[in-house]
Order: C-alpha cells, then structure tokens, then sequence
C-alpha cells in the first residue's frame, strides 16, 4: 500500500512543477505528516525531492527527475486524454486503473504539453445517456467488465421476457449505447454471438476458465452489424408519403434515419409541384403517425388508407381549432 502511493507521490510531482503538503495530502488521501515521512524516504531512497520550506513552500523534484514522451504533438496530446470516457470506467470499476494511467502520462509529457488534459476536458465532454431518462448502473456490470478484460468465461442467468434462462458465455465486449449497458458474448464453447442487456443478468458467476478469442471478431464491426439489423427487425410497415422540398429535408430528423436513407434512395423524380413521393418503411401505423406529425403540412399520406384518415381527422380537428377566431 505505502509503495503505492510513494509512485503515485513521484508521478505527481513529475507532472506538476511543484506541491505543498496540503495539495499532496489531498490527492494522497493521506494527512500532512504521512506526507512529510513519504518524502523523507523517497528522499532515502534516491528521488530527488526537494522541500522549499516557508509558508509559500512545498515539495517538488530536483535534477530533471522525470520521463518525456517527447514523440508527442499537442494535438496528439489532446487526443489521448479525449481516449477515455470517466462516466463508463468509473461505472465499470476501472476508474483507479484510468486514472493511475493518466497521471503517469501526465507525468511523462513535455511541461508545454502539460495543460492537454485541462485542455481537452475544458472543450469535449461526453454525455450518454438520453434525454430525460436518469441513468442507472447495473449492479453486476463490474464482474461482468473484469471478465472481459481477462478473457474469462461466465455463466449468467439472464431475464428474457418472461422467461429466465442460463448461459455459458464468452464475453467479448461491452458497449454503452444510449445510457444502456449491453454484452456481445459468444454463447457455450465457440457458438454464436449473441447481445445481451446487462441490466437483465441476475447473476454472473465468472469462471476460472479463460477463453481463446476468435481473431477474426471486431466490436466495432460486430455492433454496427447488429445495430442495423435490429432496426431493420423492427420496420415491419410501410408508408407511402408525399414531401415538399422541406418535407424532403426534415424526412431524416423525423423518422428512422434507416427508414430515410431507404426512402430518398427509391424516390422518383419530383412532381409539377415540386413534391416527390416516397416508401417509408416504419414499425407500426402508431409510430409512422406520431412520426410524420412532425412534419405538418410538409407532408401527404397517401397510403395505408388508415392512416391517411387518421390524418385528415387530425387537420379537420386543427381547422376547427384554428377556425374560431383571434383569441381573446
């Protein structure tokens, strides 16, 4: 525990030009006087540290005791630090390990590269999950994390529907989509991949058994894969729609962005007004109708029947509305 922490000591005044033993202490979470003793033996033990005594003074190192990554642009500097997302490792259980990690890089740069992690924390930050919705972490993402980063088979209870089954796994990688943790695992010994919402584990129970990782699988690849695939699964209707040259252009904030590449992409030429019709490949009437509201008088039903009605019923009620008179 104590070399621990007199590494971490010798890499924060790597990083910084010098520390008071309040500042120390602090990130430490150790008192002054522990303080004081670790930089005497540090001090035993050939690291340079140096103490300016005073009320002004503090503790820093002496005789250029440091390593440079000096290969490193700002730009490049910058970069790095933007690498990790704290709100995912910290929910992950590898806060420490990031940010022992960073602080050693921080250590290890040029003191005019030294403000990059200020830098680029100041202008980029990420924030996943959506709106309006409180983000919650799964209790068993921890375990399952340290069995992917170790390779190590799981067996899982896993809650689907109603039903609750119980899975050999292979887990592979993890991905944070929207605020939702999910596990692209391969099932038994070499079996398909599957995902799984880590929010619907029971139970994890992590194997001492590690697993050969197949060399030809990318997350990356594996995810997008599936991404378009549930979303294709789901866009089971369709909609024959008429849009103006606006209607055109908001099509893609209103519905699917799937479902409005495949329609631009199959629609005709525009009409002597100027309107093109398009296909919309939507979920269900209900959806296409909530959908498509958005895009109000830019847009015309033309089929199903159904939901044209629907719509004529919705612009007969807004004419009523409307049609009153100014409002007093």
């Amino acid at each position: 525990m104590r070399a621990a922490r007199l590494i971490k000591m010798v890499l924060l005044l790597q990083s910084r030009p010098s520390m008071t033993a309040a500042e120390l202490a602090r990130e430490l979470e150790v008192s002054e006087r522990t303080v004081t003793r670790d930089a005497q033996a540090l001090s035993e033990a050939g690291v340079p540290v140096y103490a300016d005594r005073g009320r002004a003074g503090g503790y820093r190192l002496i005789g250029g005791y440091r390593t440079r990554l000096t290969g490193l642009a700002r730009s490049e500097a910058e970069a790095l630090f933007l690498s990790g997302v704290p709100g995912a490792l910290r929910e992950m259980g590898l806060d420490d390990v990031a940010s022992a990690a960073r602080l050693k890089v921080s250590a290890a740069l040029l003191p005019s590269l030294r403000d990059a992690p200020d830098s680029a924390a100041q202008r980029f930050h990420l924030d996943a999950p959506a709106w309006f919705r409180e983000p919650e972490t799964p209790a068993l993402l921890p375990v399952v994390a340290e069995a992917v980063w170790d390779d190590r088979r799981i067996g899982a209870v896993y809650r689907r529907g109603e039903t609750v089954v119980e899975r050999d796994l292979e887990p592979y990688g993890l991905v944070l989509k929207a605020g939702v943790w999910y596990l692209c695992a391969r099932v038994g010994d070499g079996g398909a991949f599957r995902t799984y919402r880590i929010d619907r584990f029971d139970a994890v129970e992590v194997r001492d058994e590690h697993f050969d990782r197949d060399p030809e699988f990318g997350l990356p690849r594996y995810w997008a894969e599936q991404a378009e695939r549930f979303a294709r699964s789901i866009l089971r209707a369709e909609v024959v729609v008429r849009l103006s040259p606006d209607g055109v252009r908001r099509l893609p904030y209103a519905v699917d962005p799937l479902s409005a590449r495949e329609a631009l992409a199959g629609a005709g030429g525009p009409d002597a007004e100027g309107w093109v019709t398009v296909t919309v490949p939507v979920e269900s009437e209900e959806v296409a109708h909530a959908q498509l509201t958005a895009l109000g008088p830019e847009a015309e039903v033309l089929a199903p029947g159904s939901l044209r009605e629907r719509f004529a019923a919705d612009a007969a009620r807004l004419a009523a509305r409307y049609g009153r008179g100014e409002v007093s």
